[in-house]
């Protein structure tokens, strides 16, 4: 499986534990922060392990100790240009089912040495029109580029935006930069096809969403314990949650409950709908033991299993009226012509 790896800051004024500690961001918040780092499973869509670390470690120094602790043995692993392959390439070594699929910075030397701006066709079979290369470098590893014209257009309306109002336009800042609009390279030890790995890099907003559910739907952004071992014990519970609103998530799309609402329409619906805690089971629509419920809700439910739906009342059946023998005898025939 292709497993996405990410990290947060969550706040932590604790000053009594060791993971409370100032970030990378503190210069901006001024407070304390704990790292939690997730690995999510794109094919599966949710979590499979996280851990934290101190505020102040960063994503790169936490990288082998979270697959060594978690003992992620096989996939590829989906990182930002924060998890560089470099800190784990003692962990690679030992793991010959476990790869990496990491972003490279558009500065980079090697997209020029590899002519990777030279694309050598569109993909097939992905939304936009992507134009894509690949090449193999020294070490036997692979880059991938992909081109994406619809952003190149944005970020060169930013860019002309920006030069505009600070007023320093150059043709030769253009043409630089023109270069690496909407341009992503990625760097790889695993022989992918280019779709193989455009799906990669395109389905790994999903943990983006499962972090924004964590801290906005779950209310999650901050720790409310003291002790190491409770922050610990307090992510672990939150690890669980998080894992519970995915899978209620997958379960809501299979449903198609998602094509006519939003998620978060469909848990205001749901935490409306009330039970009697001495109700029968299982739940029915019209046992009478719902409150707070109106028909939306009703079908939400039904939809996904949480109430069973009331029975169809039987078609009556129309009853056909005796008939005599003489109701079958035809009109008589006049004599003669």
């Amino acid at each position: 499986h292709h497993i996405a790896v990410d990290g947060m800051l969550k706040q932590d004024g604790s000053t009594v534990n060791d993971l409370s500690a100032f970030s990378r961001k503190s210069r901006v918040t001024g407070r304390k922060e704990i790292s939690v780092l997730y690995a999510y499973d794109l094919e599966k869509l949710e979590p499979v392990c996280a851990e934290v670390f101190p505020g102040n470690v960063p994503d790169s120094g936490a990288y082998a100790g979270f697959i060594r602790d978690n003992d992620i043995k096989s996939g590829i692993i989906v990182s930002d240009k924060g998890f560089p392959p470099s800190c784990i390439e003692e962990e690679l070594k030992k793991r010959p089912g476990l790869h990496f699929f990491t972003p490279l910075r558009r500065t980079d030397a090697r997209i020029a040495d590899n002519a990777m701006l030279s694309f050598e066709g569109v993909l097939p079979g992905v939304d936009g029109q992507i134009m894509y290369s690949k090449r193999q470098i020294k070490g036997g590893r692979f880059l991938y580029a992909f081109r994406d014209p619809k952003i190149a257009a944005e970020e060169e309306y930013k860019f002309l935006l920006n030069r505009r109002k600070n007023d320093d336009f150059s043709q030769k800042k253009y043409e630089k930069a023109s270069k690496r609009f909407g341009l992503i390279v990625y760097e790889s030890d695993a022989d992918l096809e280019p779709c193989v790995a455009y799906a990669c890099y395109d389905d790994r907003w999903q943990i983006e969403m499962v972090f924004d559910s964590y801290k906005n739907d779950l209310c999650l952004d901050r720790t409310g314990v003291q002790g190491d071992f409770s922050v610990m014990g307090s992510e672990f519970v939150n690890f669980v949650s998080t894992l519970m609103t995915c899978r209620m998530l997958r379960k809501a799309t299979r449903a198609g409950l998602l094509d006519k609402c939003t998620w978060g329409d469909l848990i205001d619906d749901l935490s409306q709908a009330w039970r009697d805690t001495d109700a029968p089971l299982p739940p029915a629509s019209s046992d009478g033991h719902w409150m707070h419920v109106t028909g939306r809700e009703f079908t939400e439910m039904e939809t996904l299993g949480l109430s069973k739906a009331d029975p169809k009342p039987e078609s009556k059946k129309r009853r056909l009226k005796a008939q005599k023998p003489e109701d079958f005898i035809g009109p008589k025939r006049p004599r003669g012509r």
